[in-house]
């Protein structure tokens, strides 16, 4: 027991002495010389054009965090998958099919909400009655009356 433990230690050693010693060959050798183009912000090595504060529509968001989801699944989902005849064999295979399939509800649930909710619509429509009531959610300005 205690040579694993040891055998883990050496790894974590070694581990820190690799980081160590390239940051230190990093600031050994690389050339520091500072200039206007290494302290400009760039993205994938392109320079930036126009400002960075756009609006971004959230969409994008709501369709990455639904990827994100159903991906995970797949991640956690296959590994059940792959064990799934050794467990059967031993007599879990009801329970593990089970658990399975409420994780699976779940998620299926989850999918009906976001489809119910248009989530999954790339362009919305607005109905008249959802037009109507933003209009009387905003605040009316009204104009000072003018002196004669």
């Amino acid at each position: 027991m205690p040579f694993d433990f040891a055998t883990v230690l050496v790894f974590f050693a070694i581990a820190v002495g690799f980081v160590f010693a390239a940051l230190t060959a990093q600031r050994v050798l690389a050339p520091s010389v500072q200039n206007e183009d290494k302290s400009e912000i760039y993205e994938c090595g392109e320079r930036p054009i126009g400002d960075a504060w756009f609006n971004y529509n959230p969409r994008f968001y709501v369709i990455a965090l639904i990827f994100v989801v159903f991906d995970v699944e797949i991640a956690l989902t296959f590994p059940v998958a792959v064990v799934f005849r050794s467990w059967k064999e031993a007599g879990a295979g009801w329970i593990a099919f089970g658990e399975l399939m409420v994780f699976v509800a779940v998620l299926l649930a989850g999918l009906i909400y976001v489809w119910r909710k248009g989530d999954l619509e790339w362009i919305k429509r607005i109905g008249v009655g959802d037009f109507a009531a933003s209009r009387r959610e905003r605040p009316t300005v009204e104009t000072p009356a003018k002196a004669a």
